[in-house]
């Protein structure tokens, strides 16, 4: 294991290890308040007394691979780290109830931790994904003994990604489900297992009704696929135990952040980050050009967690930087650290959708809609953006962007470098002949040689009373989308797409109102766009501010 370690070392730019000589004590048993016992191993330096304790839950297992990242590594840099199965995997006993048990699980673990001999009351969290997330899970919990926190690619709730704009976010959790049934049974894991099965998903995605494809994945039903589609509604009380987004702020512990801005979860964990900022506490946050797989999210997440834990568990601030956020800039490919996020010196910038496509920072004129057809049954497709798997982050959209279903608004070429960072919003004027009924809006760089590269995106599901009509009956939509930084280089336009949909990695709305996981019957949705004086449809992007002279 020592030379994966080497090379993992070397691969990653990672700081030499202190030592090779690692002890692992496996499969430890760490009874639950209910009796359920979970494993658990714990690596640790030989002749080390006492170091600082990171803990890792996770429901991807602790050997293997992630055995060497989670825990070898740390190990090897001072640490000692117990990464424990959660409920239901590898041989942990009970059930695997997602995001429901983790907060009492996690509870009954740290009790454990502080009775041990080998602890010394310095703890620290660290990992990825629903390796984050069970951070959260205990949070403000685990103080005063909780030193340090380090998040990557998560947030404290997984209810608002999974219905991002109220549509349901269809590719990723059926790929979780499939992935989580086979995880024990193939040596490569979940990752692996996921990217290798990419085809097979896309093609079951196109079946309805959603409530049976568990079954089409895995050859049986999987209870809590059933509920994320039962409980489909935001203030459905079966979704409260598992977010934990409103004890954010209560955590003083210092947190670092990494994620990417084809992130599924980013603008989730921007909201944490600036709940401890409103809090008072001082979180540093990086975002890079990744989306939820890329190798940056590991190596960046790795390297700052080593450098976070030495910061805050030995007194070594020698590699903190002094601004807290790092961003990188797509476009112009360069870091930029700021003081906070989103940065100060960037204003929000209205960009119109014009009469005949165009896109102008002028109020449009008189000028009629424009229109298309969404057909459910030949669903709008996703090309790139925040999706788990091969298929995310920046890709060519000219194929997306020649179907009948998509509109193009696009500006002139800028006559310089232009930035965009911060967050993105749309704001349109839209009118559709069924009650039931998606709308998305994508900003892409089209660059001078014809290719079309997604920045960021948004969509929002419409249904009867929301939102209210206008007066005139047409539908004033406000649509979230992805913040980003980004900056479109000289002679680059900027596009905008509007269509109803992104499927599979958005569910198609089906059209016909009927309760998403049983919706068999697919209706055409006639849809009209406003861009005239009194509906003034505009995306808004933070653009820097004029300087006052």
């Amino acid at each position: 294991m020592s030379i994966a370690s080497r090379l993992i070392e070397l691969t990653l730019r990672l700081r030499p290890a202190k030592t090779r000589d690692i002890i692992v004590e496996r499969n430890i048993k760490i009874p639950m308040h209910d009796g359920v016992v979970l494993l658990a191993d714990h690596h640790y330096q030989r002749g080390l007394e006492k170091p600082p304790t990171l803990l890792v839950r996770s429901c991807y297992g602790k050997a293997g691979f992630m055995g060497l990242l989670y825990g070898r590594l740390y190990a090897e840099r001072g640490f000692q780290v117990l990464i424990q199965n959660c409920r239901g995997t590898f041989g942990s006993g009970g059930r695997l109830n997602p995001f429901h048990q983790e907060r009492e699980d996690g509870l009954a673990t740290l009790e454990w931790i502080r009775k041990q001999a080998w602890f010394s009351g310095d703890l620290a969290m660290v990992g990825a994904s629903y390796l984050g997330y069970v951070q959260w899970a205990l949070g403000s919990d685990a103080e005063p003994a909780l030193k340090a926190m380090s998040v990557q690619v998560t947030a404290s709730e997984f209810r608002s990604q999974t219905y991002a704009g109220e549509s349901f976010a269809l590719h990723d959790p059926l790929s979780w489900v499939y992935g989580m049934s086979k995880q024990e049974k193939r040596r490569l894991g979940m990752l692996a297992t996921m990217m290798m099965e990419e085809k097979k998903i896309r093609s079951v995605a196109n079946e309805l009704p959603l409530n049976k494809l568990d079954e089409r994945v895995t050859g049986k039903q999987v209870g809590y696929w059933q509920d994320w589609l039962a409980h489909s509604e935001p203030d459905y009380a079966w979704w409260k135990p598992s977010d934990h987004s409103k004890r954010v702020s209560e955590v003083s512990a210092p947190v670092r952040f990494v994620g990417g801005w084809y992130d599924i979860f980013l603008p989730w964990m921007i909201q944490d980050y600036r709940a401890l900022v409103e809090a008072g506490q001082s979180p540093y946050l990086t975002i890079g050009p990744w989306h939820h797989f890329s190798p940056g999210v590991m190596s960046h997440g790795l390297r700052e967690s080593i450098d976070w834990f030495d910061a805050h568990l030995f007194g070594d601030r020698r590699r903190l930087p002094e601004n807290p956020v790092k961003i990188f800039v797509m476009g112009s490919k360069q870091w930029r650290y700021y003081p906070e996020w989103p940065p100060t010196g960037f204003r929000p910038e209205r960009w119109y959708l014009q009469d005949g496509g165009g896109l102008t920072t002028d109020l449009p004129g008189t000028s009629e809609p424009v229109h298309y057809c969404y057909d459910p049954a030949d669903p709008t497709p996703n090309i790139g953006g925040a999706i788990m798997g091969r298929g995310g982050g920046a890709k060519d959209n000219r194929v997306l962007e020649g179907r009948s279903d998509v509109l193009l608004f696009t500006s002139e070429p800028v006559g310089d470098d232009m930035e965009v960072i911060g967050p993105v919003h749309a704001e349109l004027y839209v009118r559709s002949k069924l009650a039931h009924t998606d709308f998305f809006v994508r900003l892409c760089d089209l660059h001078p040689s014809g290719k079309s590269m997604n920045i960021c995106d948004g969509i929002i599901r419409v249904r009867p009373g929301r939102p209210e009509p206008n007066p005139d009956n047409c539908l004033f939509v406000k649509i979230k989308m992805w913040p980003t930084a980004y900056c479109f280089r000289r002679g680059h336009y900027l596009r905008i797409q509007i269509s109803s949909g992104a499927h599979p990695r958005y569910a198609r709305n089906t059209g016909s109102g009927e309760p998403i996981g049983e919706a068999t019957q697919l209706t055409t949705a006639e849809q009209t766009v406003y861009h005239d004086p009194a509906h003034p449809s505009a995306v808004i992007l933070p653009t820097p501010s004029p300087i006052v002279t």
